[in-house]
Order: structure tokens, then sequence, then C-alpha cells
């Protein structure tokens, strides 16, 4: 059995190895896998060996906490939600920062403020004021160190387990400098009572306390901008089980009874009216309607339901009433499933740890053995001058405190995640960055993706003496009452051409196949092959021609009057323009695409092979998706997941990093821990070069670190003291320490030079009209000529105002015309301007261009 727990306490991957080992002993865990980032413990093992109680008190026992699994999904379950615990620590580390500088600043002015010129009250000069000078700074760190406590409540209890981690390094270092400090206080007074002066002199400058000041106030700002950086996932199973209906309207010795979705039972029959939601898996076996299951499928297009066929819960019934038989219900729904993989993918260990974390489990015990064998040592050579030994120890522990190692990843991280704000990339968590960069396959789902996520007219074929405009009129007429997406487009390709519609009489829809309808005194028919074939009339070459366009993954359909062929008209949802060059990005940096989709196979290839991915896998089903992530990752392959729909979200979860489509669904903006907030597929490109350039910048951070530990921790230990006679005072040794973290992040802040090498200056775009409507408007030649625009997101005077901006600053274009009903922009041009570059720069100001007349 599989259980996901809640462990808190957890600082670094030293903390999470140590509780993975303590739970691992426990007889009857089969594994353990501990997520550092969100907090949580996925264990599977044998109920009839081992008791939730007992891994509990495993994770107890080694030092940290743990809660009982299903506690968050109870809450949730009642309609309450957990406390949000991330956001809870982010504040009271907001806090102990603030309250950490406000004494900070006063104790470094007054500690250093001699050596750097800076003026001091009279109080504080001389030899006769030496106790005040070191019993202020004294006072002003005692509350550093309660405000920082958790560092040694921590540090030494995981010490004490002989599991020290980072916290425990910072403890030692700190509590040591505090303790010479509190020696040097004692110093001070028996000099000052024993008219000592030389005494007094040498210990008023050795008090070292502004080191704890800042070791525990810098550790802290890291910490803090690391807690900043961590994303919140827990809403995800909420949101999935939100989709799900709390009641079913059950038939009962033949009547109708709602009852909660927790009591239907298997084989029951549920009735489904006209906007409800489908409760439980099952089969229909009366009526038929038209089911929205695009928040299983991702897919836009309804599907026609009839007796035989299979409905899930969470999907919509769009139109008729049907009745169906339940067939999985409780934890065994579609739904369920989902939910459960979305729970045990985000408890799943990422393969990639924090380099410094790693290599905290030996760093921290061998600083600490160096630490008192150099303090031993100089002992034994003094004749036990313990002044030196102290100084040499406390030298050793204060220069090799963890701050530049504490400081590499987090504040790198914080400018990654702050320039891919920039580029419209929200990162939700460091352990995305992290792990992105080391990818080699990306999987993106088709629609919403890939394509723009709702069908469109592409091609307008007349036939015989039909005209053009007559065919569309004819068609959006017909279509106007039906409320199917493929109807939309064409009502809206109709609209755009400002084609007048007809009133439509006698209207029916054909189950499976169609409507008909009458128009001023004729019989129209329009619908598939199907529909044509039912009422007697030939294809002919038109047979062709839709075959050639069922064979580019568009659905042709078909439009007659009074038994004769009027036309074809198809539809397809198109590509976005930056698709092709982000699957182009993708191969320049080596990454392997896979286009993974709900969609049928021949649809699939078609807009697969148009945009170049490597590798096509069509008709999946939600769980399939995750299940084909997995087995890209058996493969021993890094997997990165593009997606925006519902049915993406366990996918996400399970792929070693998830990147959402901004204009997605919020569950898969949960689940996911990278959002492209533009929607635009090349921000996903442009997130693999800033992780390759954060990684990178990290290493180098993480580098200077650990050279500046080899080369500072003997010369504090006093190894070339016997050569050289150089002997690392405390104080430099505080100040080397303070200088390996100015370093460190100085080198952080060159990631704000970052610019992505394919971000698109002019993508691929269709030179005739989205529509297909008419011949393709030229681009050479004498211009003198207008296009209209039609753009998506536009929602105030503000947006048009931005959109109308950007296209006048263009070269070539002479004038702009707005109109926010009709969401559209008139561009009048006096030179060559091209789709491709009017296109990009509607982009660049944060909207979509979804046709161009």
């Amino acid at each position: 059995m599989k259980e996901t727990y809640h462990v808190t306490g957890m600082t670094c991957t030293a903390c999470s190895s140590h509780v993975e080992k303590a739970v691992g002993k426990v007889a009857g865990v089969r594994s353990v896998s501990v997520n550092l980032m969100t907090g949580s413990m996925l264990v599977d093992y044998d109920q009839t060996a081992v008791t939730p109680a007992d891994i509990v008190k495993a994770v107890v026992d080694a030092g940290y906490g743990a809660s009982l699994p299903g506690a968050a999904k109870t809450a949730r379950r009642e309609g309450t939600q957990p406390p949000d615990t991330l956001g809870e620590e982010l504040r009271q580390m907001k806090l102990r920062l603030i309250l950490s500088f406000c004494f900070l600043i006063p104790l470094f002015y007054l500690s250093m403020g001699h050596m750097m010129g800076w003026p001091l009250p009279a109080l504080f000069h001389g030899r006769e004021n030496a106790m005040l000078f070191a019993l202020t700074q004294f006072l002003l760190v005692l509350p550093i160190l309660y405000i920082n406590d958790k560092y040694y409540k921590v540090g030494f209890k995981t010490l004490w387990k002989r599991a020290p981690n980072m916290d425990s390094l910072i403890a030692l270092g700190s509590a040591a400098a505090v303790l010479y400090g509190v020696a040097a206080l004692y110093q001070i007074a028996w000099g000052l009572g024993h008219g000592d002066a030389a005494r007094v002199d040498k210990w008023s400058m050795d008090l070292y306390l502004e080191s704890a000041g800042m070791i525990l106030t810098l550790i802290t700002l890291g910490k803090f901008l690391e807690t900043r950086s961590k994303g919140k996932t827990g809403q995800a199973i909420s949101r999935l089980m939100d989709l799900s209906p709390k009641t079913a309207t059950v038939l009962r010795n033949g009547a109708e009874v709602e009852v909660p979705v927790e009591e239907v039972a298997v084989g029951e029959r549920i009735v489904v009216k006209p906007g409800g939601r489908v409760p439980v898996d099952g089969v229909v076996v009366e009526g038929w309607s038209s089911v929205d299951e695009s928040a299983l499928t991702g897919e836009s297009i309804p599907v026609e339901k009839a007796p035989g066929a299979k409905v899930a819960a969470a999907s919509i019934n769009q139109s008729g009433t049907f009745t169906f038989e339940a067939t999985r219900v409780g934890e065994d729904t579609t739904l369920s499933q989902m939910i459960r993989l979305v729970e045990e993918a985000s408890a799943s260990k990422a393969p990639i740890a924090k380099l410094a974390d790693r290599v905290a489990g030996v760093f921290v015990p061998v600083v600490i053995g160096i630490a008192l064998v150099t303090a031993l040592v100089w002992l034994a050579v003094t004749g036990g001058d313990i002044a030196r030994a102290l100084t040499a120890g406390v030298a050793v522990l204060v220069i090799s405190c963890p701050c530049a190692l504490g400081l590499a990843t987090p504040v790198a991280i914080m400018v990654g995640t702050g320039k891919g704000a920039e580029h419209g990339i929200l990162i939700k968590s460091a352990q995305a960055l992290e792990t992105l960069h080391a990818i080699d396959t990306v999987v993106l789902d088709k629609t919403g993706t890939l394509t723009q996520g709702k069908p469109r007219v592409t091609e307008v074929l007349p036939l015989g003496d039909t005209t053009e405009e007559e065919l569309l009129c004819v068609a959006a007429s017909l279509e106007k009452p039906s409320e199917h997406p493929l109807s939309s487009a064409i009502v809206s390709a109709a609209q755009e051409r400002e084609i007048p519609l007809a009133p439509v009489s006698d209207f029916a829809a054909l189950h499976g196949k169609g409507i008909r309808g009458e128009i001023q005194g004729g019989q129209f028919l329009a619908g598939n092959a199907a529909l044509l074939a039912d009422e007697g009339i030939s294809l002919g070459a038109a047979a062709g021609q839709a075959e050639e366009l069922a064979a580019q993954g568009k659905t042709p359909l078909f439009f007659a009057r009074d038994g004769e062929l009027l036309g074809i008209i198809a539809v397809a949802d198109l590509p976005k323009p930056t698709s092709a060059a982000a699957v182009e990005g993708f191969h320049a940096l080596g990454i392997r695409v896979v286009m993974l989709t709900g969609d049928n196979a021949r649809t699939a290839q078609a807009v697969g092979r148009s945009l170049g991915v490597d590798e096509i896998i069509a008709e999946v089903l939600p769980q399939d998706k995750e299940r084909q992530v997995a087995a890209l990752q058996s493969q021993g392959r890094k997997v990165a997941m593009v997606g925006d729909g519902i049915n993406d979200a366990p996918a996400l979860a399970r792929a070693d990093v998830g990147l959402a489509i901004g204009a997605g669904t919020d569950v898969a903006i949960e689940s996911a821990d990278i959002v492209l907030m533009k929607s635009d597929l090349l921000d996903a490109v442009t997130a693999v070069e800033l992780s390759k350039s954060v990684i990178r910048n990290i290493k180098q951070n993480l580098f200077w670190a650990f050279i500046y530990n080899i080369i500072g921790i003997p010369l504090a230990a006093g190894v070339w003291y016997p050569l050289f006679h150089i002997m690392l005072n405390p104080m430099f040794a505080s100040a080397a320490m303070s200088m390996s973290s100015v370093c460190v992040v100085s080198n952080a802040l060159r990631l704000r030079l970052f610019k992505p090498r394919f971000s698109p200056s002019a993508p691929s775009a269709p030179a005739d009209t989205p529509c297909g409507c008419g011949e393709p408007i030229s681009t050479k030649g004498v211009f003198s000529m207008t296009k209209k625009l039609t753009i998506e997101g536009m929602m105030c005077s503000h947006c048009t105002g931005r959109v109308e901006k950007a296209l006048s600053a263009l070269e070539g274009v002479s004038s702009v015309v707005m109109d926010l009903e009709g969401k559209s922009a008139t561009v009048t041009l006096s030179a060559d301007v091209s789709d491709a570059l009017l296109t990009q720069t509607v982009t660049d100001a944060g909207y979509e261009v979804t046709a161009i007349q």
C-alpha cells in the first residue's frame, strides 16, 4: 500500500536523506521517497507488518515531525482547507529577517565603525569605556540569537541524533563566536579590574559577536529567498476533487432520487440532464447527447454519446438527457485515479538534489572534526594555551560556516526566477529550475499547447456556380442554432467576412451525422459523408478533396441543397504561430520532442509532421499520459511535460519538470512546476536555456565557495604558521566569510544579463488567411493595402491602446484602426510588412493573432 505523509522540520537534503533512511529501516516498508521541496513522503509498505503510526514514530525518532496520511483529504472532503503552512513559514521568516537586520545594522556599525572611520558616540571610545563597548554588542546580538533560535533547535537536535546538517554547522559556528565573545567580556572585565591595559586592548578588539549576528542573518536571508521560490502544490488535488459533483440523480423503484455521489453503487442507473456533470463512470443505456470531455481528455470538441457509449465522471452533458449504468464508482473512477496519480507523483522525489546539500552530510562532520583537532593540537604545541587553541578552533568554525554554500543556490535561483518572470515564465520551485537543465526529452500536449485549442475554418471549397460567400452564408445560417464547436468556427468565419445570415426554419439535429433545415423554401443539409450517403447524394470529385483534407488532420463538413452538393468547408485546430520554431529550438538544445494527445492518430500525425515532432503518441487516455511519461523515465530519460488541460495534471506531476500553458486550466497550472504566462511554447525553450544558465552559475558559486574553504580552513587552523608565522585572526575569518558571500551574490547577479537565443523575431505564419478563404494576400510589389487582424485577449481600451501603439511603431504601417467589440485591428500598409511580423508584434504586446485578412 502507498500512502503520502507530511513531514516537517527538514531544511536540506541531509535531512530528507536521514528521514528516508530512518523510515526505510522499519520492517514492512518496501520503499520510501521524501520530497524536500513539498515536505511530503511517499511510503510503500505492507499493511500487515507495519502501521502508519509506526512510520510516524520513525520520523519523530529521527528528529523531525510527521502527520498521519489522509488528514488533508478529510479536510477537503469536509469543505475546509488545510492550513497554508508554506505561507505561514514565509511570513514568519520575513519577520525574523526584518527584526534580525534591525539589530544587525547597529551591531555591525558599532563593531566595525572604528575600522571604517565612521563616527561613534564618545561613550564607546577609549579603554575606560571598553566594557560599555563590548556589553552593548553583546546585548545587540542576543535578540538575533533569540529570533533565529530555530537553527539551534534543529542543528543541535540533529547533531545529537548523529545526523548533522547545514543547520548544525550554522549553530556551531555562531555559538562558538558568541562563546568567544562572552569569554572576551570576562577578559575585559578582568583587565579593567586589575589594571591590565594590554588585556583590555587585546580583547576589546577580539569580540567577534558581529560574526554570530552576521552568520544568522545572512543564512536567514538565503533561506527566505529559497522558501519564497517554492510553489504551492496542495490546491491541485482540491481542484480536481471539485470537478466531481457532490450528488447524483439515481433511478430507484422507478423514481428519480438525488443521493450523495458516495452512495452510488455499481449497476445503478443515473440520469444526467443538460448542463449537468456525469457523477461516476458508466455506459449509456438510454438517450443520446453531446458530452464535453475536455476536463478529462483536453480535447475541445464534444463527443456524441449514444446507447453503448462510455461516459466518465466530471464530463459535462451539453444537450440531451440520457441515462447511464454505473460501472466504476468511488475511488475507481477515472477522476479519482487522476487525483491519486497527482498525489503520488507530487510526493515522488526528483532525481536531482542540491549539490551543496549532497556535500553537507560529509562537509559538516569533517569541519567539526577539523575544529576540534585544531584546538587540541594548539593546546598541545603551546603547552596548554587555551586562548590560542580557542582562537584557532573558532576561526575554523567561523571561516567554515556555510554562508557562501547556503547562498550559492538560493541567490542564483532568485535572480533566475526574476529573469524568468521578465520573459513571462513563472518558476514555482527552485527544484524545478535545477532539474530542467538536465532534461533530454520534452513531451508536448497537442490541443492548446502546440495548437490554438479551438477549431477554425481553414478552407472554403464551393462547387459549381456556388460562391464562397454563398457557401459560408448557408453554412453559418444552418450552424447558428447549434452549439457545437465546429458550428461556432463556421459562424465565426462568416462574421469575420461580414456575411449576413439567413433565417432557418424546421431545424433538426441528426444524431451523429449533422443537421438539416429550411432556408427560403430550400431544403439544406450539413454534416459528414454518412449523412449525404443516407440521403443518396453523391460526393463525386469532392470525395478526393475530402480525403485529402482528412489526411491533413482537418474535418471536412459537407453542405447540400435539395439533394445537390454545394461545397465543403474544412475545420481544424491550427498550430500556434511559434510552435514550429519552438520544436526547432528544442532540437537545437539536443532535446527530443514527443507529442502526446488524446486526439485520433490521423489528426495527430498530420499536426506532428507539419511541426517536425520526433515522436507522435495519439489516442491516449489521461492515465495513459502519466504512464507514457513514466515509461520514458524508466528508459533513463529526463522528461519535461508541457500541457494545459486537467487531463495533463497527472503527467505534469509525474514528469521531472511540468510546464503549464498559462491559458490552460487552473489544475494544470497548480500541478506544474513552471507556468508559461504568455501561452507561448517558445517560452518553454527559454525556460530550458535559463535553467542551464542558472545551474552553470550555481556550480561556479559552489566552486568558489569550496575553494574558499579549501584555502581558508588550513589558514585558520594554523597549518602555515610554522613556515610563515601566519595565524588567521577570527576577525579576518569572519570578514573572509562575509566576502565569500559577497562574491557569490555578485556572480549570481550576472544572470541579469541573460538573453534567450531562440526568442522569435519572425515566427512562421501562413501566407494566406487562417480560414484559407480566397487567394493568399500578396506581400510583393507596390503596397497600398489594408490587413485586418483578429486578436484574442483584448479586454479594455488599455489593451487596444497597447496593440495600436505596438503596430503603429512598425516601419511600413501608415495607420491602425482598433475595434474592441470586434476584437480586431485594421492596419493600412505603405510598405512590405509580413503577416509574421504583424503577428509577432501583437504577440510581444501580450495578445494573440488568430486571423489575418
